[in-house]
């Protein structure tokens, strides 16, 4: 049995903390903030619910494999109801709608009645879509049909396309300006092609739904199952220092001045901070590689949320679209995406929504936005002006908002970078481009035994399920390597034998 240490209480270090004593080891998890979840987070404003995280959840599908995860964490289960709503996102362009509908058949008809002449390209992207839910486990009219390993490879072979090609060079092969803004304002043009029909397959697979009450139960509910593990947390509990010596991580120096120790140390927080920061290290050889590769590129976003009358949101669900080339420059973004709460009626007073608006941005807008932060007069009359703008730019496309909404919060990089310690304020990891498959980077630390990562930067894109996969697979590695020792403990206990001659 094995003491583990884990820096950070986000979804990877209650997810190890979790499968740890699920293993039979003990686990202590230190929690800088007084509240646990890391990004799985929001907050209030007067009455009204801001959620900073879950768009959709990966493996709400009972048949999908991350489903059994999410079950073991307390995150899902059968007595956790799930929201499917009717569609993911709606694009606009020109006057024209476009939606991705969980019924795929609906979403191709639509795109078919659309533009006729796109035919070809809707059926193989159709194709393409389906491929994907099948080699998930989540094809079928029941979602849960898969592919034997002699289909999946068959299958595949057309995606061949798809895995070098971003979602710009998929949109040009389309003629129609909606669909060309459909495949490219969700995510970004930038993004592998295959990035974007991951999203499709999943949710027209009933695998990428939301927990009803969203981000702040679910992270309660991880911390209830790792307590009732015999898990301990301790909450404003900030990490100022490995020592390290022999070859291994003796001890954890927090900046109350206490210290800690622990047979294994496990980090789950940003590596560009952590290797600097804590261990006072370049970064090793893995990470540099992953934060360097040409076609991984960190993102964060800028933020409002707004009170609204319900009955005057003329949309339900996400609703995106591009902006001018001018808009553009001046926020920072090509698209803008609008998320409203109606379905949560924890959000906001009866009658009365949440709207939230995001606006992408590249690693380099968000540098800008943490240097801007240093100066708190600048930095507010900013935001001040950048929620003024997007408010101006919602009205106008939804006059039925005028006099009946007001902002009610405005966050940024620098917002994420103070609260949960991420160099650039990325809420999600990498954005991959094309021809790239992402791989999982070796959590180990070069010259130091017992200590690893278990964070979402180890594989892009990052995000919820990513963390979860990476803290059980850190608690897994941690368990193996202790029964090996336990075998050869036992191997030199039993009395040798002796030699018949």
């Amino acid at each position: 049995m094995a003491d583990l240490l884990i820096i950070g209480g986000g979804v990877s270090g209650l997810s190890a903390g979790i499968y740890a004593q699920k293993l039979g080891h003990r686990a202590v998890i230190c929690e800088k903030l007084p509240t646990p979840g890391g990004n799985l987070t929001g907050w209030r404003r007067g009455d009204f619910l801001i959620d900073n995280c879950i768009h959709w959840l990966t493996g709400t599908n009972p048949s999908s494999p991350l489903y059994e995860m999410w079950d073991d964490l307390g995150a899902l289960g059968d007595n956790i109801p799930v929201w499917r709503p009717e569609s993911l996102y709606t694009c606009e362009c020109d006057g024209l709608t476009l939606s991705l509908y969980r019924d795929w058949n609906r979403v191709e008809r639509d795109m078919l009645s659309l533009s006729p002449c796109d035919k070809r390209e809707i059926r193989r992207l159709s194709r393409a879509v389906r491929t994907l839910q099948n080699a998930s486990g989540i094809g079928g009219p029941r979602k849960n049909r898969g592919l034997t390993p002699s289909a999946l490879l068959f299958g595949a072979f057309p995606l061949l396309r798809d895995y070098n090609l971003t979602t710009g060079e998929l949109a040009s092969k389309f003629r129609h300006p909606l669909i060309r803004s459909f495949l490219t304002s969700f995510l970004s043009e930038e993004i592998s092609s295959l990035a974007l029909l991951f999203v499709m397959a999943h949710f027209c697979g009933g695998n990428a739904d939301l927990p009803i009450g969203g981000s702040i139960p679910m992270a309660n509910r991880m911390v209830e199952r790792f307590r009732d593990l015999g898990g301990k947390l301790l909450l404003n509990k900030e990490a100022a220092c490995i020592d390290c010596e022999d070859g291994r991580a003796a001890g954890v120096r927090f900046s109350d001045g206490t210290s800690a120790h622990a047979d294994e140390i496990v980090l789950t927080i940003d590596p560009a901070v952590a290797f600097p920061k804590l261990l006072g290290l370049p970064m090793s050889k893995a990470f540099t590689k992953q934060y360097h590769h040409p076609r991984l590129s960190r993102f964060s976003a800028f933020q409002c949320a707004f009170a609204c009358d319900r009955e005057a949101l003329p949309f339900r669900g996400d609703y995106v679209w591009e902006l001018s080339p001018t808009l553009a420059f001046r926020l920072g973004s090509k698209t803008i995406l609008l998320r409203e709460f109606s379905h949560d009626p924890s959000a906001a007073p009866a009658g009365k929504t949440v709207l939230q608006a995001m606006l992408p941005c590249t690693e380099d807008a968000a540098r800008r936005a943490i240097t801007l932060s240093k100066d708190p007069v600048a930095y507010h009359q900013k935001k001040q002006e950048f929620a003024t703008l997007v408010f101006d730019l919602i009205l106008q496309k939804f006059p039925s908002l005028e006099g009946r909404s007001y902002c009610l919060d405005v966050w940024t990089p620098a917002t994420y970078r103070r609260f949960t310690g991420a160099e650039i304020g990325s809420f999600m990891s990498f954005f991959f481009g094309a021809g790239t498959l992402p791989t999982m980077v070796d959590g180990r630390v070069p010259g130091l035994e017992n200590l690893t990562f278990s964070c979402q930067w180890q594989r892009a894109p990052g995000g919820l399920p990513i963390a979860a996969a990476c803290g059980k697979a850190a608690a897994y590695a941690i368990a193996k390597k202790y029964r090996a020792v336990a075998r050869e403990e036992e191997k030199e206990r039993a009395p040798r034998r002796a030699t018949v001659r």
